[in-house]
Formats: C-alpha cells, structure tokens, sequence
C-alpha cells in the first residue's frame, strides 16, 4: 500500500532539545520569534491529521496550486497522476489510457485510489478520479475535497493541445465531456472555490486556504438581533451563539427584531461572479447559498440536492428566472415561472427543504404565516412537496385578509391547502394579519404552552425569516450575469433594479447582491397609493397617523409596515440595536418615527423611490399590451410606471416582474378595456387566453383552480385570542 505519513511537527521546545540558535532568537527577538511560531501554529493546525484534497476537471489548475498550498502550509504535496499512478503503473497516465482504453482506466485509477492513504497532506486529484466511486470515498474519509471550479470556456482554451483526457472520442467534443463530468464533481466537493479565468495560481491557492479555514469553523458565522444592543453582544458572545440552522427554525428573534449574519454577508470578486456567467441558474444558486450558508449547518452536497428539487421540474421555463427585453433599455426579470405564478415560489420551492433539514428531529413545528396574497399559495405548496416524513412533524397555517386579497389568489390559496398546510381568511387587513404573527412568536406563556402541552414549537416562514431573503439575492445576483451573458452589457457596468415593493424584502434582496458585488447603481422602490415607503425614502419620516389601508388592484404591496425595512436600517445605522429598537418602538407606540439627517443621507444614496395611482397602472398595462403585445401583471405596472419617470436612461434597468398577470385576471381585462367581466375566474383565465399574449396563461395556475372547486377554508375574527385558539385547535388536530 502506497503511504504518506502524517507531517512531523517540530518537538516541543524544552531546556534540554532548544538549540542554542533558536534559544538566542528567543532572547534576542522574542517578537519575531513568536510571529514565526504562530505562523506555523496556524497551518499545522488548520491541517491536523486532514487532507486537503484539491479536485477539478483537467485544466483546473489542481497541481500548481497545490504545490503552493503546500508550500504555504509547510506540509508534503502529491500528485496523483505522477506520484501515484505513474508510480504504481510504471508508464506515463497517457500511455495507460492508450493501453487499456477509457472505462478499464478508470477502474484502474479507482483501484489505485482504494490503495493509497495520506495524512497532512495536500492531494490533487487527477481529473477523472472523481469518477470512481469507491476510490472517492476511501480517500475523503480522512480529507476535505476542496473543488476548483473553473468555467468551462477557460478549460477549454487551456486544453486545446492536450490529448490525454479521459472519455475524449470521435464524436465526443471536449465541452461534452467536461459537462458530463460535472455531476461527479458535484458530489463529492465540501467546498467550492469560483476560479475566474485569469486568477493567479498564487491567489486560487490563498482561496483554497481561506475556504479551508471558513469550513472548519462554523463560529465565524453566526447571527445576531436587529435590535442587539453592542453591550449585550459582547456579553453574549460565547455563551449562546446562534447559526444558520437556529435562526430558520427561529425566525424571529425572542426581543422582536430581526436575524441578520453578524459578519455581514460573503463577498464576490468580479472574477468570481464571471466565473458564472455561463452556468446555469441552478449552478448559479449553489455557489452563491454555498457561500451563504456555512457547510456545518448544510453541507455542500446536501444543499445542491435541495436547490436541484427546488428549481427542476416545478419551474416551467428551463431559464427559471428570464429577463426579457420590454423596450428601450427596459428589461424584465421574470420571476412568475414557479407553481404559483409569483416569485415567493423562488424561496418557498427552496425554503421547506432547508427547514426540514435543520430542524431537530425531536419536536413538531407549526409554521405561521402571514400574506397579502402571493406568499400564502406559494408557501402551502412548498410545504405541501415535502416528503411524507416531514409533512408528519412540519405543518403550515396561512393567514390572510379575508377580504383583501384577489379572488384567483384566495382560490389558489385554497386550493393549495393539502394534509399539513391550511389557509385561514382573517376580517382584517395585512398589517394586522402580520403584527398579531409577531405578537404571537413573542408571547413566551403561549409559546411555552404547545411546547409542553404539544410538543410543538412555531416557526415563520414569512420575509421576516432570514432564508427567505437568500434565493431572492439569487435572482437579483443571475439577472445582471444574464445580461452580461447575453453581451448587453460587460461585467461592471452599472445597471438600475426597479421593483414593486411593500415588505421591501425584495428590495433588500437587491441591495444585498449590490454588497456581495454586483453593480447595481440604483435601486428603485415602486409603491402604489399605499405610499408610506415612497415618502420614507423622500423625507425620512415614516408615519402611520391617520393613514388607512387603500384597497388597490396590486395588492401584494397594499402595506403600511415594512418588516424588512428594520434590517435595512440596522445595516446603514452601523448594526445600532438600541437605534432600531427605539424607532421601531417609536412606530409600534406612537405610529411614527424620523431617521436623523446622516441616516437619511446614506438611505438615499442607496434607494430612490416612487408611487403609482391606480388608474396610472392599469393605463400602463394597456399601452405595453398595445405597443408589444406583452401583458403585465398589475405589480409589474406599478414597477414600470415608476422606472418610466425615475430612470435616466443612461443605463439597463431591470424590472422585477414579480407574479403573473392571471393571478389578477379582473384588473388585467378592465385595463384591456373588456366591458363585461365573468365572475368566475376560470372564465377569466379562459377569456385572457384568447388574447394570445407573451407570456402565455400560466400552466399552474389553471390547473389549480380546475381543481379548485368550491373548496373550504377557515374564516375568523381579527382577535389575537381566536387565532390562537385555530393554532392551537389545528395542532391538536395534525400532531395528536
């Protein structure tokens, strides 16, 4: 057997083995000679008895940079190809290949792999280990697979003279093989290092590095309260940290604020982010939540598997997330291709699965959710695709404003209700549907109740949870590479995001991909009359007093409380807890507060903002209609409208078309001008469809309300007490 042995670290220095030079250098430099011992302190340690094992497609550049690690760790390098294949075969790798021919080389290569064993090394993989199975779980036992993924373009310019790939036949072109060889590569990686085409070896080698050090401690990563005070940080600090696992089961925190990462979130080199200009969406959102969410809570081939489910066969466009040339410099991201018809289904495909996955086995979950319209259906069918396992100890209660939401939303609403996830029409509005969820995840002696009485804990898997805001900076992050991708742009030049917001979570979505790297210049918030962010952003005042919620035919952003506007702040106002939970107080008691002149100015460097009136949007809707042939949904217009008279055309700006005009059906046909509207919203949809308009009627959407019918759903009293009574009477229901 082919050994290794594990590095020796020098001997501990004692009286009787320190050299008199290193006795010297004690006495007479005793700073160097510590900076010297902590410096190799931490590469041994970050090693220990591991192996760091560097694995890619050929080309990736796995040797050179290996060699540096090794360097750079003081610790022995192998190659496989050279110091184990060759030596074991005793001929080159390409004669080997010739000699036995493509599959038998590969078995070959895995029975060399079953027979060598290292420690405290740096190992480079040939390219085509990763194709044997077993050899790929006998030498990651004892290693971390660190993957150099290298975009396909790049390998394929350094590989243009080189005749020993494996797999490589008449027939076969290189790009084929390099793309077959991927889904191994994904299943064996820890960790994911985005090497951009020029990147130095020297500078992947410090990655590697870093990313080591990232994976093997999860204490960098944790989370804090928005409404964390510094001195309790400090104080807390050790003694309960809370990570990405905590917080999803969480969602709230016990003093009312928001989760956000206290380091902030990971940055993207403009190298990296061109590394994925060619992959796809899906690859795309692996990198980025990889770097998102530390592997200690969800490992690297775990959370592929998860975003593969999520964004496969319930999307019905292969792009997932398109954008589409509208007019002029106008593009739309069209985020309504998911089984709801909104993009709440880019989280809520994804979200359930995380959930399922970090919580603890020991306990049911109820999950409380609050919706002005799109996330309610969209939530119920994500939960509802869980594995029945999962449905068993995870259930779902929706609640929306009975009256305030479309009539094809509450029939989606409806008809989404499966055995763990139910719909509840609440008489009241959005804000109260929402503020009693808050009240009720911070009223310990009810909480404490299901717990003991039930063995059931509550969730949220609102905005206000941290992992609904990931898959949204995906989206954000792909639309820009999509325009690079499609040669409107290159790589750093600015583009502006205007979108239809009202829990602005969309909106600090965007604004989180701007500080992981993508230039983004302005981002646009479009309100309805509903305009209280609008004349936030304009004056830095955010007043409730005397303000009533308007009714309007774009009613996912009929709200006045923007939850995730508290994580923004926290963000400007330098991670100020006691800032933020006195304005939030201020708002909660007396209905309003003002940012101070130097948090406004920084608010307004970022954000720009507008409103629509109704009769603007639904005008909107008929001119892109009659221009293009394009429908809009009613959020879209508002969106469009508002780009329409903030914009400078000096750059793209991307509208975020966030749900499908059938979901809203009676508004898009009155601004059609169609005088008599059947009630019925099959009919309706059925009526639009004839229009043959981009895009077509959403294939979901129908298909629910086909089996929609006249299906049941709970109504209650805008009374904290009566909905805790439905918690409570639906957990004795599901759980006992």
């Amino acid at each position: 057997m082919f050994h290794i042995f594990q590095y020796q670290p020098l001997r501990l220095i004692t009286q009787n083995s320190l050299s008199s030079m290193c006795l010297k250098l004690i006495l007479s430099r005793p700073v160097a000679f510590a900076q010297i011992w902590k410096s190799w302190f931490s590469s041994h340690s970050l090693l220990g008895k591991k192996n760091i094992i560097l694995m890619g497609p050929p080309g990736a550049g796995k040797t050179t940079t290996g060699r540096i690690v090794g360097q750079k760790l003081d610790c022995p390098v192998i190659d496989i190809d050279d110091d184990v294949l060759e030596t074991t075969w005793n001929m080159s790798v390409s004669e080997k290949l010739r000699d036995v021919g493509y599959e038998e080389f590969i078995e070959e290569e895995g029975k060399a792999l079953l027979k060598f064993s290292a420690s405290g090394s740096v190992i480079s993989l040939s390219g085509s280990n990763p194709m044997h199975a077993a050899g790929m779980q006998h030498i990651k036992r004892n290693g971390i697979v660190v993957y150099l993924d290298v975009p396909t373009t790049v390998i394929m310019s350094r590989l243009k003279s080189m005749d020993r790939i494996v797999g490589l036949s008449p027939g076969i072109s290189l790009k084929d093989v390099l793309q077959f060889r991927k889904q191994f590569y994904k299943r064996w990686f820890d960790i994911r290092v985005l090497c951009g085409g020029d990147v130095e070896a020297e500078v992947v080698a410090e990655k590697v590095i870093d990313a080591v050090k990232r994976y093997q401690d999860s204490e960098l990563e944790t989370f804090i309260s928005t409404r964390s005070s510094r001195s309790r940080k400090s104080t807390e600090e050790g003694s309960h940290k809370l990570y990405f696992s905590d917080v999803i089961t969480q969602g709230l925190a016990l003093d009312g604020g928001l989760f956000v990462p206290e380091r902030g979130l990971p940055k993207f080199t403009a190298e990296e982010w061109q590394g994925l200009v060619e992959v796809t969406y899906v690859e795309r959102a692996q990198a980025i939540l990889e770097r998102c969410i530390h592997p200690a809570d969800i490992p690297a081939s775990k959370l592929a598997e998860i975003v593969e489910t999520a964004y496969g066969e319930n999307f019905s466009c292969s792009k997932v997330a398109p954008v589409r040339h509208l007019a002029g410099n106008q593009f739309l991201l069209e985020l309504f291709h998911g089984p709801t018809a909104s993009f709440k289904d880019f989280a809520l495909q994804l979200v359930p699965h995380l959930f399922a996955y970090c919580i603890p086995r020991s306990c049911n979950y109820l999950i409380l959710v609050a919706t002005s319209g799109d996330t309610g259906s969209a939530v119920l069918d994500g939960f509802s695709r869980l594995h029945d396992t999962d449905k068993q100890r995870i259930a779902l209660v929706n609640f929306f404003p009975e009256d305030g939401v479309s009539s094809i939303q509450k029939s989606q609403m409806i008809g989404c209700q499966k055995e763990n996830a139910w719909s509840v029409g609440v008489k009241s509005d959005f804000d109260f549907c929402q503020t009693a969820i808050k009240q009720i995840f911070t009223n310990s002696d009810f909480t404490g109740f299901l717990t003991v009485e039930y063995g059931t804990a509550l969730a949220a898997a609102n905005s206000i949870n941290w992992a609904r805001l990931l898959p949204q900076i995906v989206y954000h992050a792909s639309a820009y590479l999509d325009l690079v991708h499609q040669g409107i742009i290159s790589f750093g030049s600015p583009v502006d995001i205007c979108i239809p917001t009202g829990n602005f979570g969309n909106m600090l979505a965007a604004f989180y991909a701007k500080m992981m790297g993508i230039p983004i210049r302005k981002c646009i918030c479009a309100s309805n009359e509903n305009n209280v962010l609008t004349d936030f952003i304009r004056t830095g005042v955010y007043d409730l007093r005397g303000r009533k919620l308007i009714s309007s035919s774009s009613p996912a952003v009929d709200i006045l409380k923007s939850s995730n506007l508290e994580r923004y702040l926290h963000l400007i106002a330098n991670e100020d807890g006691q800032l933020v939970t006195q304005l939030f107080n201020q708002l909660e008691n007396q209905g309003h507060f003002q940012l101070q002149k130097e948090l406004l100015g920084k608010l307004q460097q970022d954000l720009v903002a507008g409103w629509c009136s109704d009769e603007d949007c639904l005008a909107a809707i008929h001119s892109v209609y009659s221009t293009t042939g394009y429908i809009l949904d009613t959020h879209t217009a508002v969106a469009k409208v508002v780009a329409d008279r903030l914009q400078d055309r000096t750059c793209p700006i991307i509208i975020s078309s966030t749900a499908h005009y059938s979901k809203f059906a009676p508004a898009i046909l009155r601004a059609l001008r169609i005088a008599e509207i059947n009630q019925n919203p099959l009919s309706q949809l059925h009526l639009l469809s004839s229009y043959s308009a981009l895009p077509p009627i959403h294939w979901g959407l129908l298909e629910t309300l086909k089996k929609t019918g006249n299906g049941d759903h709970h109504v209650c009293a805008a009374d904290m007490s009566v909905l805790m009574s439905h918690i409570e009477t639906l957990i004795q229901n599901h759980f006992m």
